[in-house]
């Protein structure tokens, strides 16, 4: 038991910010807290949407990390800043960069400096279908089938295929590309003052679910397989990695050059970094038997396995499982969707067009259309002739990766009114949801609860009582807007050794919950119906569909 206070510090690198949390480690209480936008990002730069191309340069991290760490602490008395004893933070996964010899991502040389290429390449950019076609035709006819543990199939989100479309796309970095870093790894390997890419920390969370790690063929795949791809991806042969460490281990210690730079003492212990999800999961208390919902513009839904519940079983259609990714000895398994949240800002835009258009004086109007349509739509019936509505508009992620698949609604008419249209892409998120979780249970991992986190999860009770019917499962609601950040500040208090795992820091350190959402067995009856011919509508638009 603790005799005296300490605190420690959990960062969360987001899609379009970085947030610091200050937290008391006797109980996870939050003593400051602060967010800071990316600005290059806000401002579009890089950046084409119409390509998928999405791009974030190293210095809208560094800039926001400083700029976030002096915030929260600015809020605390000068004697928490002296009783911080750890650090860590996840970031979003897979958002790689290419990196010269000493680890410095290209976009930091000045010849470089504005080419996008160069840039960490965000998780949801799209832009190596092709390249992720080739791993995985390839890996099917391989003696090793190094897709095995993701899935079975590799996501043109993830590293492998990003780096070899960057090398492809841009000749001209070639000469200087010497190796490649996830974002969460090139942080602690800042922070400690050691970026070079053979002796860098690598997070295991990282490397199993986005580049193919694993222990059973020698870490990453062979330089081999790659080479058959294709020759470029020999510039990075010995210059990667064979060892992983798990988010409880402690890879250095805060350097004097970042100590100053953040207003920190030196020699706090730094953790190694994990996807801001998996960390989101460990702060809302995941156990075996608990999936937790992170609800963004995209979903990730995280478990945990024993070893006797999976044994050397691969979970089919998933993003990945991988050994301790979350929860030091246990497997941890990822699925998600690509899109959810901006499923439903796509249709606010639809709608708002002809208002900037016709009265661009009137722009908190757009700002409203969603509260109206989600006041109109929970107050129509559920029945089995509503409209249904496929949730892939920016591809199927899980179950059973398609990343060009598209939305689609069947079952329209004249009488379909907007709030309609809006609750069925609502029910079509949840619709999706409902898959994964049918998923794990036909592959053997239980689901006896779920814990929802992000920010629709606490805003939005339509969603949320729409998705316990369709689910027929109860959920529960984090009580914390921080359940990323707060994770990884259970990782850092285990890092700085005052807990001795993370199952102690979880039990110190959790929150309770804010709502819980039971289904009505009435409209789950329907929906279970309106479920049947989701399926159905999705069989027709893609043979990989999911499975009957």
């Amino acid at each position: 038991m603790q005799t005296q206070t300490h605190y420690v510090i959990g960062i969360d690198f987001g899609s379009d910010s970085v947030r610091c949390l200050v937290v008391d480690t006797a109980d996870g209480a939050a003593v400051a807290s602060a967010v800071v936008a990316y600005p290059r990002w806000k401002e579009g730069l890089y950046c084409a949407p119409a390509r998928n191309q999405y791009r974030q340069h190293p210095l809208d991290y560094t800039e926001s990390l400083e700029r976030c760490i002096r915030e929260a602490l600015s809020a605390c008395p000068a004697s928490v800043t002296r009783q911080i004893r750890g650090i860590s933070f996840d970031t979003t996964a897979s958002t790689p960069v290419l990196t010269d010899r000493e680890g410095t991502p290209l976009s930091l040389l000045p010849e470089f400096a504005e080419h996008p290429d160069a840039m960490f390449i965000l998780w949801k950019d799209h832009t190596a279908v092709a390249e992720s076609d080739e791993i995985n035709a390839l890996a099917k006819r391989w003696k090793i089938d190094y897709t095995r543990y993701s899935g079975g199939s590799y996501s043109c989100e993830w590293a492998w295929a990003k780096m070899l479309h960057a090398l492809r796309h841009a000749p001209e970095l070639r000469e200087k590309a010497y190796s490649w870093v996830e974002h969460c790894d090139w942080i602690s390997g800042l922070l400690t003052g050691n970026t070079r890419p053979e002796t860098m920390a690598r997070s295991r969370c990282v490397a199993g679910h986005k580049a193919m790690w694993h222990e059973s063929w020698g870490g990453l795949p062979s330089a081999e397989f790659f080479e058959a791809v294709d020759p470029l991806y020999n510039c990075f042969r010995g210059h990667l990695y064979t060892h992983t460490a798990t988010a409880d281990e402690c890879v250095g210690r805060l350097s004097e050059e970042w100590a100053r730079r953040l207003g920190l003492e030196a020699g706090i212990a730094v953790g190694v970094g994990a996807i801001d999800c998996h960390f989101g999961a460990v702060g809302a208390g995941i156990r075996p038997g608990t999936l937790v919902k992170v609800m963004g513009t995209s979903t990730c839904d995280i478990a945990v396995a024993t070893y006797d519940e999976l044994g050397d079983k691969a979970v089919h259609g998933i993003c990945g499982q991988v050994d301790g990714s979350v929860l030091p000895g246990l497997i941890g398994l990822e699925a998600g969707q690509s899109a959810f949240g901006d499923i439903y800002a796509w249709f606010r835009r639809v709608l708002a067009w002809p208002l900037r258009q016709l009265c661009p004086e009137r722009s908190d109007l757009e700002g409203e259309l969603l509260n109206r349509l989600t006041e109109e739509a929970q107050q129509l019936p559920v029945t089995e002739e509503d409209p249904v509505a496929l949730d892939w508009h920016n591809g199927r992620r899980t179950p059973d990766l398609d990343p060009r698949m598209r939305g689609a609604i069947e079952g329209l008419t004249l009488a379909t009114s907007a709030p309609a249209l809006f609750k069925s892409l609502v029910e079509a998120t949840a619709f999706g949801s409902r898959a994964i979780n049918e998923r794990f249970r036909e592959e053997g991992v239980a689901i006896n609860e779920v814990i929802a986190i992000g920010g629709i999860a606490r805003k939005s009770p339509f969603v949320m009582q729409t998705m316990a019917d369709i689910t027929g499962t109860k959920i529960r609601v984090l009580d914390s807007d921080q359940a990323c950040a707060l994770g990884a500040a259970m990782f850092a208090a285990v890092v700085a050794g005052l807990y001795p795992d993370i199952a102690a820091a979880q039990q110190a350190m959790k929150p309770g919950f804010s709502a819980e959402y039971t289904p009505d067995p009435q409209r789950q009856a329907i929906y279970d119906k309106l479920y049947e011919r989701y399926r159905t509508f999705g069989a027709t638009q893609s043979p990989s569909t999911l499975r009957p």
